[in-house]
């Protein structure tokens, strides 16, 4: 009877006791769960921009109208308008845009990417800071990670004209590399080379198997036709030129 009564006493006491550390437990989840949604800001914070808009003239980011000084951070889309330019600073190296022109960029681990979507975007490499662009026809930079100026412009799904002004540009096509000599000018044609279907048999429990085909893998195959542009090009060089004045100095 008197151990009972002990028992009961005991139980008692650790209700209360209970209570208590569930009243902790949950403190501490709330705490904890405060802290993790203050810090998403400070995480968000912490992403380094790729660059810095230098020259803007009726250009957009993701909507919005862009200004100089705007910081550029990867997955930005950068639009320009109708008698529009674009500059930005990425590094030591430059990305352009001229009217009418889109891309978005990405970052991997050896250089900044510009996947080109329209018109005519260009880049200047120091060669230390690598910058990429991105077109149908492959991947564009400058060759032997030395300096280089050169643009690409979209005419169609399918054509592309590659400018080299200054230093050579290689165009990776997925592996298969062409070189574009400084001074010149190419109009790029693409088209895709269906490789031989490979077969397998598929047995369906008869005496003759039936034929299924493999998967198919298409190839780019690139044709490459020299252009003299003459006027243009000079008038083309002319704009870069321009974008590439430092915006603190006066013409």
């Amino acid at each position: 009877m008197f151990v009972d009564r002990i028992s009961r006493r005991a139980y008692v006491e650790l209700v209360p006791l209970g209570g208590f550390v569930r009243s902790v437990a949950r403190l501490c989840l709330v705490l904890l769960l405060v802290s993790s949604l203050l810090n998403i800001p400070a995480f968000a914070a912490t992403e380094k921009p790729l660059g810095l808009v230098v020259q803007a003239q009726e250009a957009q980011l993701d909507d919005a109208k862009l200004a100089v000084g705007t910081s550029i951070y990867r997955g930005d889309t950068l639009v320009t308008e109708a008698g529009g330019g674009l500059r930005v600073k990425l590094g030591g190296s430059q990305l352009y845009l001229l009217a009418e022109s889109a891309a978005t960029l990405e970052q991997n681990t050896t250089a900044i990417h510009a996947v080109v979507a329209r018109g005519t975007v260009g880049f200047s490499s120091n060669g230390t800071d690598s910058i990429e662009l991105q077109i149908p026809q492959g991947i564009l930079r400058a060759a032997n990670g030395q300096p280089a100026y050169g643009q690409v412009t979209i005419l169609s799904a399918q054509e592309v004209v590659i400018s080299a002004y200054r230093g050579g540009l290689v165009l990776d096509n997925d592996g298969e590399l062409h070189t574009i000599p400084a001074g010149k000018n190419y109009r790029v044609t693409m088209e895709f080379d269906q490789a031989d279907q490979q077969t397998s048999p598929a047995s369906t429990g008869g005496d003759n198997p039936i034929v299924q085909p493999q998967n198919r893998h298409r190839r780019r195959r690139l044709a490459f036709y020299l252009i003299f542009t003459g006027a243009m090009a000079g008038i083309t060089y002319a704009i870069w030129d321009h974008l590439s004045e430092s915006p603190s100095t006066p013409q």
